[in-house]
């Protein structure tokens, strides 16, 4: 069977490099908010091309902390993309405010700046564009549009870390952007763990003062915070990781420019990279009308898929309130179609060939 995914191969590659880390950290017995963290976070921000890195306890927490930061609550809106992860929509309604959903572009998955455009109001407070499955939005027009409201931008980047817009890191864009460290994104930790990077010092000091019981020193407590500290040992272990970053990058890159050459010419619709977008292939997601039964076939061949997302976010039972399809239908056609090949960085090119071959049969 090839995975959909292995972090087998990852972990016993790094294994004694993760044990040296994690031994540093138990013999500092220092396991919150210490060394280990700091230097993530300044090793992060370089990456993002950002000033500020904030460790949370997972990309979640980021973007609720972020909304918090911002003094986004009841009243306001914020939009967001009708096809993504849950969180991009669900911390919003945690903030207290409403989130307006914007179609998404069907090539790229990420959120269509002129359904953005169509969705501001008077009530308009942030934009949170995704970069779903590693390919960056289009940051530009998105940003342009957000700044002549004077509308935040919050980058939701958890599954584009090490992307580029126009030349730009993922994460120098907007106003502020939250990371995840989920174990199976392209920089995952060993458990959880999220970030939130930004060159605004205000907003900077505020996140910092938020994740941690709202506190500016010890047992000062100036607002109402969350206890969101990204832990020492996951740090460590990051860390380890971190420097790897650009060559799984570029082996994903590599995987995906094969399975396209491979799999052309199918009744399939393959991922695009648009200039000026650097894709990082979190996921080599395709689409295709009979995606149920080419994800059956598939598996009865030995090769594991998985299906990134199955509804989009207004369809799910926690946000349905009498939204018609025809409001989002790029994300309700790509909620039936999307399926993920294996993509990870130590799979094999006799497996690159393996998966595309029963992907062929499949189809045939």
């Amino acid at each position: 069977m090839i995975p959909q995914i292995d972090l087998g191969r990852q972990h016993a590659a790094l294994r004694q490099d993760l044990l040296d880390a994690a031994a540093r950290v138990l013999d500092s017995s220092r396991f919150v908010l210490g060394a280990e963290g700091r230097a993530l976070e300044s090793e992060v921000a370089a990456l993002c091309g950002v000033r500020h890195g904030i460790g949370v306890g997972s990309g979640t927490d980021a973007l609720r902390l972020a909304l918090a930061a911002l003094d986004i609550g009841p009243g306001d809106e914020v939009i967001t993309p009708a096809f993504s992860f849950i969180a991009s929509a669900s911390t919003v309604l945690m903030a207290g405010a409403t989130p307006v959903f914007a179609d998404i572009d069907l090539d790229t998955y990420a959120i269509d700046p002129s359904r953005i455009e169509r969705a501001f109001t008077p009530r308009t407070r942030a934009v949170i564009p995704v970069h779903l499955y590693g390919h960056p939005a289009a940051m530009d027009r998105i940003v342009a549009l957000a700044r002549a409201r004077k509308v935040a931008v919050i980058e939701d980047a958890a599954q584009a870390i090490g992307g580029t817009y126009a030349g730009a890191p993922v994460g120098s864009w907007g106003d502020v952007a939250c990371l995840s460290f989920y174990p199976t994104k392209n920089l995952g930790a060993c458990g959880d763990g999220g970030m939130l990077v930004t060159t605004r010092d205000d907003l900077a000091e505020r996140l910092r003062v938020l994740r941690d019981h709202g506190a500016t020193e010890r047992y000062r407590h100036v607002r109402l915070g969350w206890c969101s500290r990204l832990d020492e040992m996951q740090a460590a272990m990051l860390r380890v990781k971190l420097r790897r970053l650009p060559a799984w990058t570029e082996a994903r890159r590599r995987i995906a420019d094969r399975y396209r050459s491979s799999l052309a010419g199918l009744r399939l619709s393959l991922p695009v990279e648009r200039a000026p977008a650097r894709h990082v292939y979190h996921l080599f997601t395709v689409r295709s009308a009979q995606r149920d039964a080419l994800a059956k076939t598939l598996g009865d061949l030995g090769v594991g898929t998985a299906t990134h997302y199955p509804l989009p976010i207004p369809g799910q039972p926690l946000f349905e309130r009498g939204g018609l399809r025809t409001d989002w239908p790029a994300a309700w056609q790509a909620s039936r179609e999307v399926l993920s090949l294996p993509c990870f960085p130590e799979l094999t090119d006799v497996e690159i060939e393996t998966v595309s071959r029963a992907v062929r049969q499949a189809l045939s």
